[in-house]
């Protein structure tokens, strides 16, 4: 897997260009960094029509954000390909990393900011409506769609405490069972549904319900009609976390998946290795990874620095040089 051209060899590789990617690109171009941006083109917000809650963006088309994001690395000569990085190794004291395009580069340092994909419930209809009316998080959503009748699909006990959080946008809120059983609330669950104002429907839902290309309701399995306009349903978070793995970072278990342990920087416990974004934890918003970005960039730069004045030092204790006396006039 080793290419030793120039064209090769980066001081940095970013693997994902989404908002973490492009954050950690756009310091390192700054920092007058050689890097390289690899961009498989598979945004996790794509369904979204805006995005919300980052200041100064906010309603932003996800679309316009990452296209102006790369017209701002590349002011700075960070390079961005639009192809998938297949296969990853260590290579010295750096790493090597095959391109699905059949190209082979060679970085010092190593940024996994891949994100996450989401597998959505099995419900007929859902899917085509998910980032419309069918939305998954009330802080990206909930003001888009405040005082609508609303539905949360139920698919593991935190999907009450989903239903909690929205009624801060709606009064008018049922908590579809689904894929739970009446009997797994708790007695903290039931009071606090209550006194909420939240109703809780018990059974399968077994599709969606599309009037005139607007959802209208949800449909039982036992054949009942509930009118909602609006319907949460929380995606199952898979990381993308093969490249993590292979490089034999260490990871932690969570509700939501398999992270890498990383310190506040960022980095894993593979020397040189970072995750930024989605990558590194499953609650990242856009503002929030794009802020992990920006650490690991600026912690990778002073990295490579401190790496270059120790590798070019001399040996021993080092010593002030004399300077020389200015002569006064």
């Amino acid at each position: 897997m080793t290419d030793n051209t120039e064209n090769s060899r980066y001081e940095v590789v970013v693997v994902g260009g989404g908002a973490a990617g492009l954050s950690a690109a756009l310091v390192l171009g700054r920092a007058r960094r050689r890097t390289l941006v690899v961009d498989a083109g598979e945004p996790r917000n794509v369904p979204s029509a805006h995005m919300q809650g980052y200041l100064s963006r906010d309603g932003m088309s996800p679309a316009e954000f990452l296209a102006v994001g790369r017209e701002e690395i590349a002011r700075y000569g960070v390079e961005l390909v639009r192809d998938r990085v297949v296969d990853t190794d260590r290579d010295g004291e750096g790493f090597t990393a095959r391109l699905a395009g059949g190209r082979t580069v060679r970085a010092r340092q190593l940024v996994i900011a891949t994100g996450l994909k989401d597998e959505l419930p099995q419900v007929p209809g859902l899917a085509e409506r998910f980032g419309r009316d069918v939305v998954h998080c009330p802080y990206c959503h909930g003001w888009e769609v405040r005082d609508r009748p609303t539905g949360v699909l139920a698919t593991s006990p935190l999907s009450v405490h989903q239903a909690l959080m929205v009624t801060q946008w709606s009064k008018d809120v049922r908590l579809f069972l689904h894929e739970m059983r009446a009997s797994e609330l708790t007695d903290d669950d039931l009071r606090r549904l209550a006194a909420a104002g939240v109703e809780v429907v018990p059974g399968a839902v077994a599709a969606l319900v599309v009037t005139d290309d607007r959802l209208t309701g949800v449909r039982l399995a036992a054949g009942t009609v509930h009118d909602r306009e609006v319907l949460y349903a929380a995606p199952r978070a898979v990381p993308r976390n093969d490249l993590l793995v292979k490089l034999g970072a260490e990871l932690r278990e969570t509700p939501f998946g398999s992270y890498p342990v990383i310190d506040e920087r960022g980095l894993t416990t593979v020397p040189g290795l970072w995750a930024a974004g989605n990558a590194s934890g499953f609650a990242e918003q856009v503002i929030n990874a794009a802020s992990r970005g920006y650490r690991a960039g600026a912690a990778i730069n002073g990295e490579l620095l401190m790496a270059d004045l120790d590798g070019s030092a001399p040996k021993g204790r080092g010593e002030l040089r004399d300077q020389p006396r200015r002569t006064r006039r």
